[in-house]
């Protein structure tokens, strides 16, 4: 497994190496733009060719980039719907300048039109995005908590978008251990685990599984409320060792998106490394 955080790019895209070495991470996740605004940053060729470089000199193993929240796919507003188009193409172009491995994104909400109508959108827009991907950058669709007219709240909705796409051999998963879990998956427990996985594998393909998002859970199973807190202080707790551990997800990357109070991941990451470790040892 190699261990990560989504850490800040601020100050110039390459700050984020720096950053992600200073923690001593083997992956790392970044935006490449502000994620709640649409003007997409300009990045320079130097600090793209710095981030290629300090990477290297890191050992970083993995890198991806996570699409601006704003971004909705699924959205029945043209204008929302035309901007998402463009965040997504900005964004899968500086993740290509900077030889990123992924580009993770919400598919968005079909805000009450139901799901034929969002699909009806989104497969169409990731088609032409998926053009903007290589041998090593792929599009990663994360699985959502469920509220309301969200899509990707199962496994199921997620193979309908790989199917839909002729099972495109550059479209990943990414799995948020929050979502699942709010979603209904009970990740603590390996009987139901392994069935969840099962399912994956036999609609998906474990292949297709690119990453993982390690975060814990205010709220409790099935809530369907996409509420993270810090590895080790949710609903969620010491069983994340459990998910951690399952033999599917070994040698992906296992990035933590929420920081501690003082905005640090060192705690959590020494956390996350003795969790894996207890898991593997159950497995």
């Amino acid at each position: 497994m190699l261990y990560g955080a989504h850490v800040s790019s601020a100050g110039g895209i390459s700050k984020a190496i720096d950053r992600a070495e200073e923690l001593r991470c083997q992956a790392v996740q970044v935006f490449t733009q502000s994620p709640r605004m649409w003007k997409p940053t300009a990045h320079t060729e130097e600090q793209t060719e710095r981030f290629r470089a300090r990477r290297a000199d890191a050992g970083i193993e993995s890198v991806v980039c996570h699409a601006l929240y704003l971004v909705n796919l699924a959205s029945p507003d043209r204008e929302i719907h035309a901007k998402s188009v463009a965040a997504m193409r900005a964004t899968l172009e500086t993740a290509a300048a900077i030889d990123a491995d992924g580009v993770v994104f919400h598919v968005g909400s079909h805000l009450g039109a139901g799901l034929e109508e969002g699909l009806a959108l989104v497969v169409p827009a990731l088609r032409g995005l998926l053009e903007l991907t290589n041998d090593r950058l792929w599009l990663v669709l994360e699985n959502s908590a469920g509220a309301g007219g969200t899509i990707g709240r199962s496994v199921e909705e997620l193979a309908t978008i790989v199917d839909r796409l002729d099972r495109h051999p550059r479209l990943g998963v990414c799995l948020d251990s929050c979502h699942w879990w709010v979603s209904g998956v009970h990740v603590t427990d390996r009987v139901a685990l392994d069935s969840a996985v099962g399912e994956l594998d036999e609609r998906i393909g474990l292949d297709r599984l690119r990453c993982l998002h390690v975060n814990d859970a205010e709220v409790g199973l099935g809530s369907n409320r996409d509420r993270h807190t810090t590895l080790g202080k949710g609903t969620i707790g010491k069983g994340m060792a459990t998910f951690l551990g399952h033999p599917a997800f070994q040698g992906l990357p296992a990035i933590l998106e929420t920081p501690d109070a003082d905005g640090s991941y060192a705690d959590e990451l020494r956390l996350l490394r003795r969790l894996h470790k207890k898991g593997l040892a159950a497995a």
